[in-house]
C-alpha cells in the first residue's frame, strides 16, 4: 500500500512540476520579448534624436544664407570717370571708394582706408557697371543705390562674428565697428533675401556665391542619367523576367546585377575615368559624363526595382492576354508594362534620387573644378550640388559655412521631394493583387 501511493504521489507530482517549467519557460521568453521591444523602441527614438539634432545644425547654420546685408550709398556717377567711350572700362571700383570718402571724409590714413573699403563687396563695382550700361542717362547724377556688404560685415549683422570680444580676436576692429554703427543709425544697412545665392553660379568671395550653377549642372546631369537609364534598365529588366530563358547564363547575369547594386559608387568613377574619359576622350568635368557614369551607378537600382514590379502582376493576366490570341510582346507591352509601371516609376525615382546625392564618382571625372559660369550645355564644363558642397565645405571663410549649410537644405529639399513623389505614385496607382 505504501509502495502505491508513493508512485501515485509521483504521477500526480510530474505534471505540475511540467507546467511549472513550461510557466518558467514562458514567462522568461516574455521577458526577452519586452526587452527586444524596448530595444528596438530605444533604437528608433535614438535614431529619431540624431536625425533632429542634424536638421536642427543644417537649418540653424543655413538658414541665414538665404538673406544677405546690404549698403546704402550715394554714388555720384561722375562723367569725368565715366566718358562715353570707355564706359565698359571705366573706373567703377574708384568710384565706390570715392563714395565711401565722401561718406567718411575723416578717414584719411592709408590703411583706414583699406579698411573703409572692405565695408562693401567687390560686386558693388559690377553693380554700378550694369547700372551705366544699362541707363547711360544717370552719369551726372547722384543716385542711391544698395549695394551686398561685404561677407564679414555680413556675419557681424547675423550675429556670427561678436562684438564683446577683444580687437585682436576678430575679424572687424575697432574703428569699422564704429563705422557700421553710423551707417545703422542713418538707416544705410538692411537685410533682405539673398537673390544671388538663388540666381548666381560660384566665387571666391563668399557674399557673391550661389548655387545656381550646381543646380543647373544637378539638373543637366540628371536629365542625361535618366534619358539613358531608364528605357535601357526597363527594357533589361522585361527580357530578363519575360523573354529571357531560364539556364546557368540568366542565373549569371542575375547575380551580377544584384552584386553591381552593392558596389561602391566611387568604383563607377573609376570606370568613368577609365572609359569615357581616358579611352573615349570625352570631356572632361562635363554633365554628359556625369550623366554616363551616374547611369552605371542607377542601372542595377532599375532593374532590381522593374523585375519587382513585373513580377508582382498576378500570372492570371498572362494567361487571359495569350489566351485572347495576343502575342507575347502585345501582352507584355498592352498588359504587363501598364501594371508594372508605378512600381517601375517608383524604383526609378529611388535610383535617380540616390544618383543626385552621389559624390564620389563625380569627382572622380573632374567635376570637383571650380566654375563661376553656369553651365548652357551637356558638353560645358560644371559642378554638381554634392560637389558643391564639398567645395564650400573646405573652405576656410566663416561666411562658407553657413552656404554648405543652405546648399544641403536646397538638396535635402528635392531628395525629400523625389522620395514623396515616389510614395504618392506608389499610393495612387498600386494594385493589390
Amino acid at each position: 500500500m505504501n509502495r502505491v501511493a508513493v508512485n501515485e504521489t509521483i504521477s500526480v507530482m510530474k505534471p505540475k512540476r511540467a507546467i511549472e517549467t513550461v510557466s518558467k519557460g514562458l514567462r522568461k521568453r516574455y521577458r526577452a520579448e519586452r526587452r527586444f521591444r524596448m530595444l528596438g523602441l530605444a533604437a528608433v527614438i535614438a535614431s529619431l534624436l540624431f536625425l533632429t539634432i542634424m536638421f536642427i545644425s543644417i537649418f540653424g547654420n543655413g538658414y541665414t544664407a538665404f538673406f544677405q546685408t546690404y549698403v546704402k550709398l550715394n554714388v555720384y556717377f561722375d562723367p569725368e570717370t565715366l566718358r562715353e567711350d570707355t564706359l565698359a572700362r571705366a573706373d567703377y571700383p574708384g568710384l565706390v571708394k570715392k563714395t565711401m570718402r565722401a561718406m567718411f571724409p575723416e578717414v584719411q590714413g592709408r590703411r583706414d582706408k583699406r579698411n573703409l573699403y572692405k565695408l562693401v563687396s567687390s560686386e558693388a563695382a559690377f553693380q554700378l557697371r550694369a547700372m551705366v550700361l544699362r541707363n547711360p542717362d544717370i552719369i551726372g547724377q547722384e543716385i542711391p543705390v544698395w549695394v551686398p556688404a561685404d561677407d564679414d560685415i555680413d556675419m557681424l549683422m547675423k550675429g556670427h562674428i561678436r562684438r564683446d570680444v577683444p580687437e585682436s580676436e576678430r575679424r572687424l576692429n575697432d574703428k569699422q565697428l564704429a563705422w557700421l554703427d553710423r551707417l545703422s543709425a542713418d538707416d544705410r544697412i538692411q537685410t533682405r533675401f539673398n537673390w544671388t545665392f538663388i540666381r548666381s553660379g560660384d566665387s571666391r568671395e563668399p557674399e557673391l556665391a550661389g548655387i545656381l550653377g550646381a543646380a543647373v549642372g544637378s539638373f543637366l546631369t540628371l536629365l542625361v542619367t535618366l534619358l539613358l537609364s531608364f528605357p535601357i534598365g526597363v527594357a533589361a529588366a522585361v527580357y530578363l523576367e519575360e523573354l529571357a530563358p531560364k539556364n546557368r547564363w540568366t542565373d549569371l547575369i542575375e547575380v551580377n546585377i544584384n552584386n553591381l547594386a552593392a558596389v561602391p559608387s566611387i568604383v563607377f568613377g573609376l570606370l568613368g575615368l577609365a572609359v569615357f574619359l581616358n579611352f573615349f576622350g570625352l570631356p572632361r568635368s562635363a554633365p554628359l559624363v556625369g550623366g554616363l557614369v551616374l547611369t552605371l551607378m542607377t542601372f542595377p537600382t532599375i532593374i532590381i526595382a522593374s523585375r519587382a514590379a513585373l513580377q508582382s502582376v498576378p500570372p492570371s493576366i498572362r494567361e487571359a492576354a495569350l489566351g485572347i490570341g495576343a502575342s507575347k510582346m502585345q501582352m507584355i507591352v498592352h498588359h504587363v508594362l501598364p501594371l508594372a509601371l508605378p512600381g517601375i516609376l517608383t524604383g526609378t525615382i529611388i535610383g535617380m534620387a540616390r544618383a543626385l546625392g552621389e559624390t564620389a564618382p563625380l569627382l572622380m571625372i573632374g567635376m570637383v573644378a571650380f566654375i563661376v559660369d553656369v553651365p548652357q550645355g551637356f558638353n560645358d564644363p560644371s559642378t554638381a550640388l554634392p560637389v558643391q558642397i564639398f567645395l564650400w565645405a573646405d573652405s576656410p571663410e566663416r561666411a562658407f559655412v553657413e552656404k554648405t549649410s543652405a546648399a544641403i537644405i536646397v538638396l535635402l529639399g528635392f531628395l525629400i521631394t523625389m522620395n514623396a513623389a515616389a510614395v504618392m505614385l506608389r499610393k495612387k496607382y498600386e494594385r493589390r493583387w
